[in-house]
């Protein structure tokens, strides 16, 4: 699919959305010297009082923020075509120059801080603050300047990782298409084909497995030897290093097995329901996507301007408000939307910190879960739009645990509005898909959670042991209907193609913990939409000026992701797609 709708990739030409009074306006804070004057600009600037230290954060937050834009922007021209010299030498010669020389300053930036905190105290801005100094905190008790090249390495690492994968085309039928592309032919009727292109895709994804297995192993022993140069797990550090305070990996484990004990059942007589709907003896890897019923695939649209429209129409049903608020990012040129050759895979919504408005990149290819990613990102845009006005830059995002309630929150409000892409039965069609999915993701996230906690608590396994728990988990979380006979490579690997273990490790539990608070949102609609509605909003407004709790308590929403919260939703999802 060609795009037509693409980013300028140009953002300093976007509106500031508060002038700068601290960063000066023709700073570019492209080079090591010019971020790192500005640090010690705010290091040598005495604080004298309360009053003083409130000021002095502003600086520092309209700083943070300059900067924050100015690396997002690199990053985002770096996936938007990973093939590009020019561009990758950009954002490698960042992340290589720019970020270690900052790093040990923001640590005496904190720390400076906490020592006019100490003097100063936080009078009023006690309750506000608690988040921001319980952060802070925990990042100066887990910095060590030995680790900041060792970071550094890991991020060239993960840019490795985008490029070896954003050059994975394939050629089939006389064509070279893209990995995302190659995912369309999963959805055709045609048994024959959608075999060949399964084993076309696995075939060029084990083409690189030597490669990619081994960028991880340097990932990991870099990851390992930064924990303990804090002297902590890798488990540990990455906890901390997230702020994860408000639950623990005990809390991971009760997820998995709730999981195990709840939806991996209703998952496997959602795969044995298709098995006999196809008239199968066994369901393959080819057969899990497809309609059961033998139908076309759903076309919601064939060029990313009718992706576009339709999801504002979507999003002006939910909240005329968001409607808008998507409506701008369209004129503003902060969409990327349809896969091309080079360009990096998955999708993201990126928050351009000083414009204080969100980009949104993705890979559209004419398919229903385009329309779904979409709406996921959307919601991120929407979080980041409700908390622009926030001053302190550390609270114009949430933790990623409710980020995603956000986003996953958005697909299942505007799904409720996707007769703008289907009618009649593909409506409902759709609808049950969209469920049937929702109970197969929570079993992925257990499976891909759960993979990690091993391996990290094993950091001296081979290959092979990787291996072997790769597929022990996998059966674990299954289902055990779809047959892997004879693809043993392929399901060794199949982990290769979750960008998260590579470039964000650890980052997956929140998708599940956010996909509980989702589908209690979605439950409270059916009550009481416009109270559901409200509740949501207020909670995105929030940002991260409050723990985790709150933030779901201030969405109607408990923080719990046990057997019993996640029973019952399940419950709720079964009895829908009886009605389906």
């Amino acid at each position: 699919m060609e795009d037509t709708v693409t980013t300028t990739l140009d953002f300093s030409k976007l509106p500031r959305h508060t002038p700068r009074r601290f960063v000066p306006e023709d700073a570019t804070l492209s080079t090591s010297e010019e971020v790192t004057g500005l640090c010690r600009a705010l290091l040598d600037r005495p604080i004298e009082s309360r009053k003083g230290l409130d000021a002095w954060l502003l600086d520092r937050s309209e700083f943070e923020a300059a900067l924050d834009q100015a690396s997002s922007a690199l990053y985002v021209a770096m996936t938007c075509q990973t093939d590009d010299k020019a561009r990758a030498e950009a954002y490698n010669s960042f992340i290589t120059t720019v970020e270690p020389a900052v790093k040990p300053l923001f640590d005496k930036l904190d720390r400076k801080y906490l020592d006019a905190l100490s003097r100063f105290g936080a009078g009023k801005s006690a309750s506000r603050m608690r988040v921001f100094d319980r952060n802070v905190r925990g990042d100066v008790d887990l910095f060590r300047e030995a680790n900041v090249p060792l970071q550094t390495e890991d991020a060239v690492l993960s840019q490795e990782y985008q490029a070896v994968t954003g050059a994975m085309n394939v050629t089939f039928d006389g064509r070279e298409r893209t990995m995302p592309e190659m995912g369309k032919f999963l959805l055709e009727p045609d048994r024959g084909l959608r075999e060949r292109a399964w084993r076309a895709t696995a075939s060029r994804r084990l083409a690189e497995k030597d490669k990619i297995e081994g960028l991880f192993e340097k990932m990991l022993a870099l990851r390992q030897k930064i924990a303990a140069n804090a002297g902590l797990s890798a488990v540990d550090y990455q906890f901390r290093r997230y702020h994860r305070f408000d639950y623990s990996p005990a809390d991971c484990e009760r997820f998995h097995r709730a999981v195990e004990k709840v939806v991996v059942p209703l998952s496997r007589e959602i795969q044995l329901r298709r098995r006999g709907t196809m008239k199968l003896d066994a369901l393959r890897p080819w057969d899990v996507s497809v309609d059961p019923e033998g139908r076309s695939p759903l076309k919601p649209f064939e060029k990313p301007e009718e992706l576009i429209a339709g999801a504002e129409a979507a999003f002006t049903r939910v909240a005329p408000e968001l409607g808008a608020q998507f409506a701008d990012m369209r004129q503003s040129g902060l969409l990327d939307l349809a896969s091309r050759k080079g360009k990096a895979p998955g999708g993201y919504m990126c928050a351009l910190a000083e414009a204080r408005k969100p980009f949104i990149f993705m890979n559209a290819v004419g398919v229903d879960r385009d329309v779904t990613t979409l709406l996921h990102e959307g919601g991120h845009a929407f979080h980041a739009f409700a908390a622009a006005d926030e001053p302190l830059a550390a609270y114009r995002s949430a933790p990623l645990e409710f980020a995603e309630v956000a986003s996953m929150g958005m697909e299942l409000l505007a799904g409720d509005f996707l007769d703008v892409f289907y009618k009649g039965e593909d409506l409902r069609r759709e609808k049950r898909e969209k469920f049937e999915e929702v109970i197969g993701l929570l079993p992925w996230i257990a499976t891909i959670d759960r993979f990690q906690h091993a391996l990290y608590s094993l950091p001296a396994h081979t290959r092979d042991d990787r291996r072997a728990i790769w597929l022990e988990t996998m059966a674990r979380f299954g289902g055990g209907v779809v047959d892997w006979s004879g693809l043993d490579e392929e399901r060794a690997h199949r982990w290769h193609a979750q960008l998260h273990i590579f470039q964000y490790p650890f980052y997956y539990i929140e998708y599940g913990i956010a996909q509980l608070g989702a589908l209690g949102l979605w439950v409270a609609a059916r009550k009481d939409r416009k109270k559901a509605l409200a509740a949501y909003r207020k909670a995105l407004s929030l940002g991260g000026s409050k723990p985790l709790p709150e933030l779901f308590k201030a969405a109607g929403l408990p923080f719990d992701f046990s057997e019993k919260t996640i029973e019952p939703l399940v419950a709720a999802v079964a009895k829908e797609l009886e009605t389906l």
